[in-house]
């Protein structure tokens, strides 16, 4: 299920319910909410699994998960997968929306057909397509509340689209010869390091605005546009020392001030709700 990646689908998901509910959520909503949200990111995540075992086994950091290994067999893993799923969207269906429920559905499909088979062997823009699927759950928040959409869920949406790919792609010039020797054409392996960390910039100064924008819409307290302009600080740091020193070192850093960076931000939303 790589419940550590789940773990940040929740962490996005948290602050999209208090959003929503611009103020403390209904506690039964938010425990169906993030336990539907694990199945569903659990599910998809045993989806792809299943689909790229062969490549797992050409990928040292991959090689000893479960269906590689020959601990589990690809049937039992399509079954657990498809059970798992099917599950999640009956708890979306009973104890939320409709609306929550048909993206969570969408958020699955895309991540297992679009990311992937259509996109991940095909296009070195992979992750920044296919990274949509990890931006659904702050729609999936606000949905499961409101049974509708707003202009902040839609900013949220977009500022995770825009930290996906440099918060990936730190973690792709670290694992570079793993995704060459499986043939996978992560933008780390088909792009000079200097044209991969100039894309970096791109997104992520797009980020920076749209973190910004999020607040604004949200109509939450100024203090949290220093604080969050203070964690970008930090991330960007970790960018520079990068753009400076291309090294697997520095990407690895990169990569989890990333994720301290929507961490954080994450919990200063909630606080910005809660004190609003």
């Amino acid at each position: 299920m790589k419940l550590r990646v789940v773990e940040l689908l929740l962490v996005t998901t948290v602050p999209a319910l208090f959003l929503a509910t611009n103020g403390i959520p209904d506690l039964s909503l938010t425990f169906w909410s993030l336990l539907g949200g694990t199945l569903a990111a659990g599910g998809a995540n045993a989806f792809n699994m299943v689909i790229e075992s062969d490549t797992d086994k050409l990928m040292k950091r991959t090689a000893n998960r479960p269906i590689s290994t020959g601990q589990i067999s690809k049937r039992n893993a399509l079954l657990f997968s498809s059970i798992i799923s099917l599950l999640s969207l009956a708890i979306f269906y009973i104890f939320t929306t409709e609306l929550a429920t048909v993206l969570t559905a969408l958020a699955i499909i895309f991540y297992v057909f679009g990311y992937t088979i259509a996109l991940k062997r095909h296009t070195s823009q992979n992750i920044v397509w296919g990274g949509i699927a990890g931006c659904m759950p702050v729609l999936i928040g606000q949905a499961a509340v409101t049974n509708s959409l707003t202009a902040t869920s839609w900013l949220f949406f977009l500022l995770i689209f825009f930290w996906t790919p440099p918060h990936f792609w730190a973690l792709a010039v670290r694992y570079k010869d793993d995704y060459a020797a499986a043939g996978i054409p992560m933008l780390p392996v088909v792009a000079p390091i200097r044209s991969v960390i100039n894309q970096m910039w791109f997104h992520s100064l797009a980020m920076v605005i749209v973190s910004l924008l999020v607040i604004r819409s949200a109509g939450l307290s100024n203090w949290l546009f220093v604080i969050t302009l203070l964690l970008i600080v930090g991330w960007k740091r970790q960018l520079i020392k990068l753009t400076k020193q291309p090294s697997e070192v520095n990407a690895g850093k990169l990569f989890q001030a990333s994720i301290i960076f929507l961490s954080i931000y994450s919990f200063l939303l909630v606080l910005g709700v809660l004190l609003k």
